[in-house]
C-alpha cells in the first residue's frame, strides 16, 4: 500500500523539531490564568503523520505528559489525529481543516464538560503557524449560546 504524500502533509511536516513553550490556562472569570512552560519534540511517523511528545508540570507542580498525533486523511479530505495527557482519561479525537491562507489548522473534538460532570462539549485546538520558529496552539470551548470561549493558549518557540 502506497500513500502519495499530499500538500497537507507536507503542511504538517513544519512541526518537526524540538520546542519550548509557555501555557496559560485560564480558569474562572475572577481568576488569573495558570501558567506554566514545558517542551515538545515532534518527530515524523514516515511522510504523513506526526507525533509530538510534550512535557510540563499542572498547576499544582505536578508533572504531566501529553501525545499528540495528526495527519491528514486523503480519503476525506479533513486533518485527523490524537490527543492524550497524564492528567486525564479522556483521549482527544480530531477532525480538522485548514484556513484559506495555510496558517490557521482548526481542529476539533468532543470531549468532557468539567463545568457539568457527565455531559460533553465541543472544543477547538488551534494551531497558527506565526514563522518557521514560532507557533500558537489556542484551545476553546463552545458553550450553549454556540460562542468560543478561550480556555488556553501556548506559545512554542523552535530549540536551536
Amino acid at each position: 500500500m502506497k500513500t502519495e504524500v499530499l500538500q497537507q502533509h507536507r503542511w504538517l511536516q513544519q512541526l518537526l523539531g524540538d520546542w519550548t513553550f509557555e501555557c496559560e490556562m485560564q480558569g474562572p472569570p475572577d481568576q488569573t490564568p495558570e501558567k506554566s512552560t514545558g517542551t515538545e519534540s515532534v518527530r515524523a511517523l514516515g511522510d504523513v503523520w506526526v507525533i509530538g511528545d510534550g512535557r510540563s508540570t499542572m498547576p499544582d507542580g505536578d508533572p504531566c505528559t501529553m501525545q499528540i498525533t495528526l495527519g491528514f486523511n486523503a480519503d476525506t479530505q479533513r486533518f485527523t489525529g490524537s490527543w492524550v495527557g497524564s492528567m486525564m482519561t479522556h483521549m482527544w479525537i480530531y477532525d480538522g481543516e485548514l484556513d484559506v491562507g495555510g496558517r490557521i489548522l482548526t481542529l476539533s473534538s468532543t470531549g468532557p464538560d468539567c463545568m457539568n460532570p457527565g455531559q460533553t462539549r465541543v472544543f477547538h485546538d488551534v494551531i497558527e503557524i506565526i514563522d518557521a520558529d514560532h507557533r500558537v496552539m489556542r484551545s476553546e470551548a463552545q458553550d450553549a449560546d454556540g460562542k468560543w470561549a478561550p480556555l488556553m493558549i501556548a506559545r512554542y518557540t523552535r530549540k536551536r
